[in-house]
């Protein structure tokens, strides 16, 4: 999709409107026969199996892996030792002292096994998650479906905010975008605040829709009158 020249404003939004894919392929004089509701739906069809692209969590897999490395070694190097003939560490001796006189019900046992749980639970979500909610995945081309793409929610925010700027009347505007709902926030400086409204929701969805979102969210739009 190519973006539309459009006023200055809208080149804060240039590297963002890049990372938008073509959607169709638009007929010409080869291609008489191509009909465009069969391609929106082959397209609509691709979109639905765009996902988010899953996050390499190095930084839980980093400090995991620490842990599990730390105590390895020290276990390890205790060992080698009382083979050696030097008697146990004290920290081993005293862990075993403990798990051996400690009963299942005792405050120390439970807390340490709520904590592991946690860590479990955590490790768990992590694996099954993807992650970089940061990012929107984009539809794939109907010609290429293996193609993915997705755009940032800051840059996908900057375009919306610039599209709401260009309606008459609007002298501020704040976009938020999520992953089910576009929040957009205005200020009216003159007209009619319903119509500015109506101008705003329609200008939001026409630049929603040049997005190319997979999922695009359902846009909330909330004006309020300033005269300052």
């Amino acid at each position: 999709m190519t973006p539309d020249p459009g006023p200055p404003g809208r080149d804060s939004a240039s590297s963002a409107s890049r990372a938008t894919v073509p959607l169709t392929k638009e007929p010409g004089p080869a291609d008489p026969d191509v009909s465009g509701p069969d391609l929106t739906s082959v397209a609509r069809d691709a979109g639905r199996r765009s996902h988010r692209p899953w996050s390499a969590r190095r930084i839980p897999a980093a400090l995991v892996a620490a842990a599990m490395l730390v105590a390895a070694v020290a276990a390890l190097v205790d060992v080698v030792a009382v083979r050696a003939g030097r008697p146990a560490a004290a920290w081993r001796r005293h862990l075993a002292d403990e798990l051996a006189t400690r009963t299942v019900d005792d405050v120390w046992m439970l807390t340490g096994a709520a904590v592991a749980a946690a860590v479990g639970v955590w490790l768990i979500i992590l694996a099954l998650t993807p992650g970089l909610r940061r990012w929107l995945p984009q539809r794939s081309p109907a010609d290429c479906p293996r193609l993915r793409a997705c755009l940032d929610r800051d840059g996908a925010a900057v375009m919306l905010r610039d599209a709401a700027m260009r309606v008459p009347g609007v002298g501020a505007a704040q976009i938020r975008v999520g992953r089910h709902r576009i929040k957009a926030r205005a200020d009216v400086r003159f007209r009619d605040p319903r119509q500015v409204k109506d101008d705003l929701t329609t200008v939001l969805d026409e630049e929603r829709d040049r997005l190319a979102l997979a999922r695009p969210g359902r846009i909330v739009v909330r004006v309020r009158r300033r005269t300052d």
